[in-house]
């Protein structure tokens, strides 16, 4: 069976830019026996801590699109974002909006594989920990990866979110 075209394009990303996991080794999408749309759900399936889910939230950041990647801990801090990133209205975007933008849909959102780079900002909380899971493309596609790694692999800029 081919993966779904998502995941393929995650995959060739994450190999494009030489992406590795906690222990050293090439990042790789894993697909999961069901689909996990939320934090927990990631956790629980992968028998990590919720903190450790890199969640792929997409805003509309005064009509541009910006990817916010948080720890599943805690909740995006919008109208403090918005003033520390220079934006004058942050909201969630519809889902119409995030697939115009990732190609993908919400609860699969993945950090890469995008038709476009986006605009990321990543959640200085997911530092804390050594290994990291990241949405892969579909709602029950999943990758690891690192805190630095993230930052090379989507360009983005560190900062508190919550």
């Amino acid at each position: 069976m081919q993966p779904h075209p998502n995941v393929r394009a995650v995959q060739e990303a994450l190999d494009g830019a030489d992406a590795r996991d906690g222990s050293g080794t090439p990042s790789a999408v894993r697909l999961l026996p069901d689909a996990v749309h939320t934090a927990a759900a990631a956790a629980e399936a992968l028998g990590v801590e919720v903190g450790q889910i890199a969640n792929s939230l997409v805003f509309d950041a005064d009509g541009a699109p910006l990817l916010v990647l948080t720890s599943g801990a805690h909740r995006v801090d919008t109208a403090g974002l918005a003033a520390s990133i220079g934006v004058t209205r942050l909201r969630r975007a519809t889902p119409e909006f995030v697939r115009e933008h990732t190609g993908q849909v919400i609860g699969g959102v993945a950090p890469v594989g995008h038709p476009r780079p986006l605009r990321t900002v990543v959640d200085t909380a997911l530092d804390t920990y050594a290994e990291i899971w990241a949405a892969g493309g579909v709602p029950r596609a999943v990758f690891p990866t690192t805190y630095p790694e993230l930052l090379r692999v989507t360009g983005g800029t560190p900062a508190e979110v919550a």
